[in-house]
């Protein structure tokens, strides 16, 4: 099964270019290779030597055609060898690339190196650049974001409790982490820390962010915690008299809240449209097993309304957090507010992941959460999203202040403007 991209009358012809191109690749050298490249079929033994080895092989051969056809790190600027693409291009591009998972880490593209590449863009030195950025963005270095606390509402960023104080020009950071991705993998973290000026003033409302190389001494990792029953990357770590150089902060002292909200915000319209990419997989998967599947006598399982059903349901889930997704990316390029269109995809999109994905699960039967398809690893996926980023409860609180915000000043529910 190859996915089938044409180009879009209604969308710029770079951006069809793009899509593709990127399509042609998926096709022709990752979708073949998926059991090997991702590791899918097991019978629970543990990956041989040979077998990693091959994998290694094959996503360098993938990025090297990658990078002829110069469709590495779409999410960074030219002159830091990416694309340059805009938002929407690279939103659109995304789609494509969510088809299968794990084809994004092959262009560049992988949580969370693309967003602290994007941090560090923004809010890093020169030289932040040279020693941190290019490594990140040549794929020859790793790195993790230490944001999240196991004591504190992860809903709440302003709630966190690792400090950071300055002496002479050394930040001490001591605190406790959890959640901290790829943080095994990892050459250095950015550690979000509650900071204060060197008097001590302010520093209840201050958050920086800070580059810790991982061998730091101090740097304690505890675990990786499990997700989902399963081994992760996602590292607990505590931080315990961590010092580093005061060229390591990022930004101005105090802009470290700013800068979360600005990768996240970001985070959030991709995180949707890979969603968006993952379910046209699942739907294509659900519609070749109803067509193919015969049942009862041998009339295939398309000829179920039940399935039918499904198929109709699950194409007007797609369209619409598609259309959602797209109309939020588009105010996020034109320089709209975006805020309420990006709590209301980050609550709708992932429920409809969810939906779409239970579906396809439900027609291909025990087949659908074994490790032969994708559609299991998609199914916690689009729970995680739930979660993940904010969860549903608090951007709907969110959705609702910004309504009656806008009522109050006399303005409407049209957010178009």
């Amino acid at each position: 099964m190859a996915m089938n991209v044409k180009p879009v009358p209604a969308i710029d012809d770079e951006i069809n270019e793009i899509r593709l191109a990127t399509a042609e690749i998926i096709n022709t050298q990752i979708l073949p290779m998926e059991g090997k490249l991702w590791g899918w079929v097991s019978d629970g033994a543990n990956a041989s030597k040979e077998a990693v080895e091959e994998a290694r092989e094959l996503r360098h051969q993938i990025q090297d055609r990658v990078k002829k056809e110069k469709l590495w790190a779409p999410h960074l600027p030219r002159e830091f060898g990416g694309m340059g693409l805009s938002f929407m291009q690279h939103a659109y591009m995304n789609e494509v690339l969510a088809y299968s998972p794990g084809a994004a880490s092959l262009f560049g593209v992988v949580a969370p190196n693309s967003g602290n590449q994007k941090i560090l863009l923004k809010y890093g030195t020169p030289e932040q650049h040279e020693k941190w950025l290019k490594p990140l963005t040549d794929g020859t270095m790793q790195s993790a974001f230490s944001m999240t606390e196991p004591d504190n509402a992860g809903s709440d960023p302003r709630s966190i409790q690792t400090r950071a104080v300055l002496d002479g020009d050394e930040w001490v950071i001591n605190g406790h982490k959890w959640f901290t991705s790829n943080g095994f993998a990892a050459e250095f973290y950015i550690v979000m820390c509650r900071t204060a000026d060197a008097d001590g003033a302010g520093d209840t409302d201050k958050m920086t962010q800070i580059i810790v190389p991982r061998k730091t001494p101090g740097v304690n990792i505890v675990r990786g915690v499990p997700v989902w029953g399963k081994a992760s990357s996602h590292c607990e770590i505590i931080y315990d008299n961590v010092r580093v150089p005061k060229e390591n902060q990022l930004g101005r002292t105090g802009t470290g809240h700013q800068a979360a909200q600005d990768r996240l915000g970001a985070g959030r319209v991709y995180h949707c449209m890979n969603s968006v990419g993952s379910m046209w997989r699942a739907f294509d998967l659900m519609v070749e097993r109803a067509m193919t599947r015969e049942v009862h006598g041998g009339e295939k399982l398309e000829q179920k309304q039940f399935i039918q059903g499904f198929i109709a349901d699950s194409y007007i889930d797609i369209q619409a957090a598609r259309l959602m997704t797209i109309h939020c990316a588009e105010k996020m390029e034109t320089g709209a507010d975006p805020r309420t269109d990006i709590s209301a995809i980050k609550i709708f999109v992932p429920e409809m992941y969810h939906r779409v994905v239970d579906r396809a699960i439900q027609v291909w039967g025990a087949a659908g959460v074994s490790g032969d398809l994708p559609l299991a690893n998609m199914y916690l996926s689009a729970r995680t999203l739930r979660l993940a980023d904010g969860p549903d409860e608090v951007h709907r609180i969110l959705i609702a202040k910004n309504i009656l915000r806008r009522y109050h000043a006399g303005e409407t529910w049209d957010f178009g403007n």
